[in-house]
């Protein structure tokens, strides 16, 4: 198999995944989300993560509850990416 068609499977399987949970996000979610993925494409598929998550959990995504989905997210990366000068 080569890259195009794997680059093809992942994005296949990208979008099948965000119509699976758009399913249980409101529209502002819904649009918070899109904005989301054209500003910043890698916070979005971590976001994805999430989002499939909490949706196995039952969970209906409004856009506060995404809004606390990307803050964790950023944190997280603030974290992982902090070092010290010595």
């Amino acid at each position: 198999m080569n890259n195009e068609n794997v680059n093809n499977t992942k994005n296949e399987q990208i979008t099948a995944l965000e119509n699976f949970v758009k399913q249980h996000m409101t529209k502002q979610a819904i649009s918070r989300y899109g904005n989301i993925k054209l500003a910043h494409p890698e916070l979005a598929l971590n976001a994805l993560a999430l989002l499939f998550q909490a949706v196995q959990q039952g969970i209906t995504i409004d856009d506060d509850a995404l809004k606390q989905m990307l803050k964790s997210i950023q944190i997280n990366n603030v974290n992982k990416h902090q070092f010290s000068i010595k």
